[in-house]
């Protein structure tokens, strides 16, 4: 893995008056993406384990992968411009004519949602990293007015 992205973590995710906010970045520092709802419960819910009836979208893409013989590797939040994220699935088939990975433009909702639920690693870019306001203090300011 190259020195240009850097793991990162799920550190909350939070309702918004339009949607949600989800709270990621490396151990020093946090940065905000926000999603829709729909996605963002679906975050928040693969994040606290919890079960549903119905399969998600993200469900179906799993299900998908698996029956293609696909693995996600991980995924890399590669980029920023004017407050919108992007990202990118690098995924892995390897069959009798060998081995070939594939990298897919995703929204980054879906890519972390997918990444969650199949309990594989999240990367930022250092680009994207430096480039957003570190955010530690607001959330550890919501998390102590939680308790």
């Amino acid at each position: 893995m190259n020195k240009d992205v850097v793991k990162v973590a799920i550190k909350g995710v939070m309702p918004t008056s339009n949607g949600c906010a989800i709270f990621l970045g490396p151990e020093e520092k946090t940065f905000i993406i926000y999603v829709d709802t729909m996605i963002g419960r679906a975050i928040s819910d693969i994040v606290n384990q919890v079960s549903r009836e119905r399969p998600m979208t993200h469900d179906l893409m799993a299900n998908i992968l698996v029956g293609l013989g696909v693995d996600l590797t991980r995924v890399v939040i590669n980029d920023v411009e004017e407050r919108t994220f992007y990202a990118r699935m690098i995924l892995k088939m390897d069959n009798e004519l060998g081995s070939k990975i594939v990298e897919i433009d995703a929204r980054p909702s879906d890519a972390i949602a997918l990444a969650l639920h199949e309990s594989k690693p999240i990367f930022a870019s250092r680009k994207v990293i430096d480039a957003e306001e570190d955010m530690t203090e607001l959330l550890e300011r919501i998390l102590k007015e939680q308790e």
